[in-house]
């Protein structure tokens, strides 16, 4: 599979500026309170800044990506041979992180006031018949989230949407080190071990060990527009076709109500 990089050269300009625009208009009217569930609703109505411009297009093309990911998870679990082969923990790794990506997704939408523009998605030829693929192109979408939440946390306009970001942020962290995590795991009949894992540089990287970052990789994005031209390739026909992708088969991103693996962790409120 190509690096993200290589992927995001290949879809056209005006592939690009369309998903940007459609994204962005998926957010307008964003009321950012309306994000909130229960009690931190009611303990924030009215004092968090409007939103900007910019902050509307960070959090349009978030969601976006949020929606890519359930279906990514969703069809993994429902779909790929490999994971009914897979030990209990590590199945229910990718059952947690379908809720967690849900939440995520929720949360945004609630922001924006918007589902998301794009509701079919296409992947890598063999995404979910051969677990190779779809380890690489896995954890090539968490690098590549990673990198744009960090976006959110460089550009967003208040500091409780850069807290929120960074929180989202340490989520799509633990899923990446975590799919790394399933390589080994990977039996014998499903291709397996599978033992190294190539994902958003384009490079193979052993999967031993699965936590191999001292820092999160920023991709040295600095604009949304670069998150949203790594993600294009997966929402836009066109896009997907130059990308080489298989386009013979879109993947529909069905929402649905998440259950967090602990309460604890959902989101009460920007204070934690």
């Amino acid at each position: 599979m190509d690096s993200i990089e290589e992927l995001a050269q290949t879809a056209s300009g005006a592939s690009r500026a369309a998903f940007l625009k459609k994204g962005i208009a998926a957010g307008a009217g964003l009321t950012l309170a309306a994000a909130l569930p229960g009690s931190a609703l009611a303990a924030l109505r009215g004092t968090t800044a409007a939103p900007t411009a910019g902050d509307v297009a960070i959090l349009s093309a978030a969601e976006i990506a949020e929606a890519l990911a359930v279906t990514t998870y969703s069809n993994i679990i429902d779909n790929a041979p490999f994971f009914k082969n897979l030990e209990s923990d590590d199945q229910g790794y990718l059952k947690s992180a379908r809720q967690e990506e849900m939440s995520h997704y929720l949360l945004e939408k609630g922001a924006t006031k918007k589902p998301s523009p794009f509701t079919t998605f296409y992947y890598p030829k063999g995404m979910f018949s051969d677990a190779r693929t779809t380890l690489n192109t896995l954890v090539t979408l968490e690098d590549a989230f990673i990198a744009a939440y960090l976006v959110g946390v460089r550009n967003f306009s208040t500091a409780d949407l850069r807290v929120t970001a960074a929180r989202i942020m340490g989520i799509e962290s633990d899923h990446r080190t975590l799919a790394r995590v399933l390589g080994p795991s990977v039996s014998k009949k499903d291709g397996g071990p599978v033992e190294a894992i190539t994902g958003v540089l384009g490079k193979a990287e052993s999967v031993d060990p699965p936590n191999n970052n001292g820092y999160e990789r920023t991709l040295k994005w600095t604009s949304i527009d670069q998150a949203v031209a790594a993600l294009t390739p997966f929402a836009d026909k066109a896009a997907a076709a130059k990308a080489g992708f298989d386009t013979t088969k879109a993947y529909a991103f069905h929402p649905f109500m998440p259950v967090l693996p602990n309460p604890l962790g959902d989101f009460h409120s920007f204070a934690g």
